[in-house]
């Protein structure tokens, strides 16, 4: 049986995966990301995927929507990978509550701006500042964040979206 363990280093993450070597890889930092609408001109859809976790709006590691109907958000890949895990970071600073019930789609399909794809998760918003989403190795080259309803705006502050080859079991340490 393997020996699990966890360890934070200078505030680096590190995976403990059964059975690989490698952590999974994060390949939204080569993706390119898109979103319905832009709350203003400070916000772009490129900044929850630039390897930053920082969750307070005013330090620039963030993106919002306009308020709409069912916002979203969606992280072109370039290609199809099998996704083990997607981890969402929340704002902390103010108005956490406004992404809760967004929900987390991953597939190929354009359809609905990917919308209609399977969907991963759901993220509920807890104490936790980080999110982690088991994905199950769902095969897609697009990752959709979006809020169903009306009068929504979107907050998104970082997500990593890791994929393994060959890896089918991890665990996620926290100290």
């Amino acid at each position: 049986m393997f020996s699990m363990f966890c360890k934070h280093i200078l505030n680096y993450k590190f995976y403990i995966l059964c059975g690989c070597v490698n952590p999974p890889a994060n390949v939204a930092l080569s993706g390119v990301a898109v979103q319905s609408s832009v709350w203003d001109s400070s916000f772009h859809p490129y900044q929850p995927i630039d390897g930053i976790s920082d969750p307070v709006m005013t330090r620039g590691s963030c993106t919002a929507t306009k308020r709409e109907q069912s916002p979203w958000w969606r992280l072109d890949m370039r290609g199809p990978y099998n996704i083990s895990l997607i981890e969402v970071v929340r704002r902390t600073d103010c108005c956490i509550t406004e992404s809760d019930g967004a929900e987390i789609c991953i597939g190929n399909s354009l359809e609905n701006n990917g919308n209609n794809n399977p969907r991963c998760g759901v993220i509920h918003i807890t104490s936790a500042v980080t999110m982690v989403f088991n994905c199950s190795q769902m095969t897609g080259r697009y990752v959709n964040i979006f809020l169903p309803g009306a009068g929504k705006t979107l907050q998104l502050f970082t997500a990593f979206v890791h994929f393994s080859a060959d890896c089918r079991t991890y665990l996620k340490c926290h100290s």
